[in-house]
């Protein structure tokens, strides 16, 4: 798919990762909606960046990918402000350092949350723009997922087995969606400088790059570019490509 003109929605678009994605499809040519949860001021500057930079159109949208009424809002005012929505970027994440022995610490509440974020909220959001791609003829679909998907690890149990449900959601919603829209997912490992990774321990940050294969974090703006990557394909879906400096091998 061609990205110049097509218009893409990235959620937790002021995030670490969010950021860079938005970046890296503005400069290919796409409009972005930049969607935050709280930070309005941050997501409004992202969006004023992305336009001056790229003489593309940007703005923020405030919206909880937990509430229903929150997301049908948020697509339809997308929508309205840009005409079309080609591009899906589920990056919105939430995640709390629990260990994986401490049964205790992770209560139902906490699981509830996490689910709520990185599972649920993504089946939201990609159902909300179904009908809207199938009409437009094409869409495309990218979930950010983890390698704590794909083995058991990561800041706690429910966030892996949040993500290896995002894994999964994300082969089914190629099946479902086809053949208009193309679902895909990018697995990164650690990635420094996100509010994900600030809240983990730094024994889990030390050890999670010593041993990596390349003795180094996963790289922000390599996780960006396999996302316009998924965005231009026209063959593949329902794929999860893993970027962790080498830590899992799928």
């Amino acid at each position: 798919m061609d990205l110049k003109g097509a218009v893409a929605l990235v959620t937790g678009g002021n995030g670490g990762l969010g950021q860079r994605i938005c970046h890296a499809l503005a400069k290919e040519g796409a409009h972005v909606a930049v969607m935050y949860a709280q930070s309005r001021e941050q997501a409004e500057g992202v969006a004023r960046e992305l336009a001056s930079s790229y003489q593309v159109n940007a703005a923020a949208f405030a919206c909880d990918i937990t509430d229903d009424a929150a997301v049908t809002r948020l697509i339809d005012d997308v929508v309205k402000r840009f005409g079309r929505l080609d591009i899906l970027v589920n990056d919105a994440a939430y995640n709390k350092a629990i260990a994986f022995k401490d049964l205790d610490g992770l209560t139902l509440a906490e699981w509830d949350k996490i689910m709520a974020v990185n599972l649920t909220g993504p089946m939201r959001l990609t159902k909300a723009v179904a009908p809207v791609m199938k009409a437009q003829g094409r869409g495309r679909v990218v979930n950010i997922a983890s390698v704590a998907g794909l083995f058991p690890s990561g800041s706690s149990i429910a966030y892996a087995v949040a993500k290896a449900g995002l894994i999964h959601l994300t082969r089914c919603m190629a099946v479902a969606m086809a053949p208009e829209t193309l679902v895909n997912c990018v697995a990164p490992g650690l990635i420094e400088g996100t509010r994900a990774t600030s809240n983990l321990n730094p024994e889990m940050i030390e050890r999670a790059t010593r041993i990596s294969v390349l003795k180094k974090p996963a790289d922000k703006d390599d996780c960006a570019d396999m996302v316009v990557t998924m965005c231009r394909t026209e063959t593949m879906t329902g794929q999860t490509v893993v970027i962790d400096a080498g830590r899992v091998f799928h």
